[in-house]
């Protein structure tokens, strides 16, 4: 690329990301994509992620789990046995193949499951025993105990380990949309009176403590986290979400992360945004490593984001999934395939998942003509 080219276009301009040396400011959001049968990701995946690689850019994976009581939706991976770990290996070479860097998004939903996904029929654990709604979709769940929560972090360092030992870059935290450790940060969900409730501190110290052990397991240099402080998804609101986000954000710093991702205050739903007066700078100011944002992006205010040194990286979701070629679509500010929510979650290796054309199919130009 020609350097009157990456001044045009912020968001195709190099960038250090620790020992990660990145082409592009382009990042794939991890993407729910319900296609790893029974939980063990499959050969159709390293086809999925090698078509968004390329050299020098950061993937992140879907969020994969890292115990048996961490599943709440069909056909999620895992990453906490043997058999997941070998079958990721393939995807993952997949992604090194092209040049890119691949980090494993590590979860745990926490309630947003039901008897049905946990192992003997047991109750989703969470801070609290309030269930979500509506209730034929969540069950109950079972509030953890202090003594129970060192398993659970130990989960997470486990969980790292085996995507390190899988080939990974390194691992994200999901530490948001309402998941398990979003379900201790919420005060509007967190309602417990030990040390890890009622105050902004306490409902801090679970993901901290997860933080902590992942980081003692693999590196700071090999951990990235998620955070949706201003989000309301699976009825995780926060009272006040920029002393939450603020907090976190310095907190993180002792630890010395990677990156921290967080999701724009605009999309307090999925897929929805909202006018807002907030804004991620405060926290994008108090972090002192990577700072990526994600959230409603579009090639111009992605631009502009980097231009204005309001983020390192910008993650993209939706559009990274119907353009495997998005980042060369940027640079050539290339019209856009239409993304298909209906085929985003379907259990097909093919349909909605590895067919979206590339630029070079002449039909990609006129078939789909959009521009952002």
């Amino acid at each position: 690329m020609s350097s009157s080219n990456e001044n045009k276009i912020p968001l195709i301009t190099p960038y250090k990301m620790g020992n990660f040396h990145l082409s592009h400011r382009v990042v794939l959001a991890p993407l729910t994509r319900q296609r790893s049968y029974g939980n063990v990701p499959q050969p159709h995946a390293a086809l999925y992620y090698s078509q968004r690689a390329t050299k020098g850019g950061l993937l992140i994976a879907e969020a994969t789990g890292v115990s048996d009581t961490a599943q709440g939706y069909t056909d999620t991976p895992g990453i906490w046995t043997k058999e997941h770990v070998e079958a990721w290996k393939p995807i993952v070479d997949a992604v090194h193949a092209k040049g890119g860097i691949f980090f494993c998004q590590i979860w745990h939903v926490g309630r947003v499951s039901n008897y049905g996904f946990q192992p003997n029929g047991q109750a989703p654990i969470s801070s609290t025993d309030k269930a979500l709604s509506p209730a034929e979709a969540f069950s109950p769940p079972h509030r953890l105990t202090t003594e129970e929560i060192p398993k659970i972090v130990n989960d997470f360092r486990i969980a790292s380990r085996n995507a390190i030992e899988a080939g990974f870059d390194g691992v994200e935290i999901h530490g948001a949309h309402g998941y398990l450790l979003d379900q201790f940060l919420k005060d509007r969900i967190n309602d417990r009176t030990d040390i890890y409730g009622r105050t902004l501190e306490n409902r801090c110290r679970f993901p901290l403590e997860v933080v902590e052990a992942v980081v003692n397991e693999i590196g700071a240099d090999r951990v990235g986290i998620r955070l949706s402080p201003f989000a309301n998804y699976m009825e995780s609101g926060d009272s006040n979400p920029e002393a939450l986000g603020l907090y976190m954000a310095e907190s993180l710093n002792k630890y010395g992360i990677l990156y921290c991702h967080m999701i724009e205050p605009r999309m307090k739903l999925l897929g929805e945004k909202f006018e807002t007066p907030h804004s991620l700078l405060p926290m994008r100011k108090a972090f002192k490593g990577t700072f990526i944002v994600v959230g409603g992006y579009t090639r111009e205010d992605g631009n502009k984001a980097i231009a204005d040194d309001y983020a390192d990286l910008v993650a993209y979701g939706r559009w990274f999934l119907a353009n495997p070629d998005l980042p060369k679509r940027f640079e050539l500010d290339a019209p856009l395939n239409k993304y298909n929510r209906e085929t985003f979650y379907v259990s097909d290796p093919v349909v909605g998942y590895v067919d979206y054309p590339f630029l070079e199919s002449s039909t990609a130009v006129s078939k789909y003509p959009i521009r952002m």
